[in-house]
């Protein structure tokens, strides 16, 4: 497996979040809506794609909450290729990303609808917060936060 820094600009990055808004257009319904307008990935500097036999398979990008904090957006492994470790190590790579940028938390939101998201993060050490930001009234959201090694 290959994993590519790159900006949300890769093709390959915008076709996996196209097939990412998909399966979220089916779980949130009319949530949708109110997410998809959270969830642009236009602009985004510190986006990771990971390639296997040549393909993108996932993805996940950062963005900057605040002085201290990156946000962890965009997370997606094709369906075919779960189950092998590639959330995995996307995450890992965008911590360590997070980290080499001088920042000391990662924080998440994901969806109720969405178990095994859930599982995860709990999985990868993050400890479920306080919803932020414009989740806070969401009560479909669960917002997650870990603190990044230095």
């Amino acid at each position: 497996m290959i994993i590519q820094r790159t900006t949300s600009n890769n093709p390959h990055f915008q076709e996996l979040c196209n097939e990412l808004e998909q399966d979220l257009k089916f779980r949130d319904g009319d949530q949708h809506v109110f997410y998809a307008e959270l969830n642009k990935a236009d602009s985004l500097p510190n986006v990771i794609v990971a390639y296997k036999n040549g393909l993108p398979v996932g993805c996940g990008a950062v963005r900057m909450y605040n002085e201290d904090t990156m946000e962890i957006k965009r997370m997606f492994v094709k369906p075919a290729n779960r189950g092998q470790q590639i959330a995995t190590t996307i995450l890992t790579a965008l911590e360590k990303w997070s980290t080499e940028l001088g920042y000391k938390n990662c924080i998440l939101e994901t969806g109720k609808n969405q178990p095994e998201a859930i599982r995860f993060y709990k999985k990868n050490q993050y400890t479920v917060t306080p919803n932020f930001g414009k989740y806070i009234n969401s009560e479909n959201s669960i917002c997650f936060r870990k603190p990044l090694q230095g």
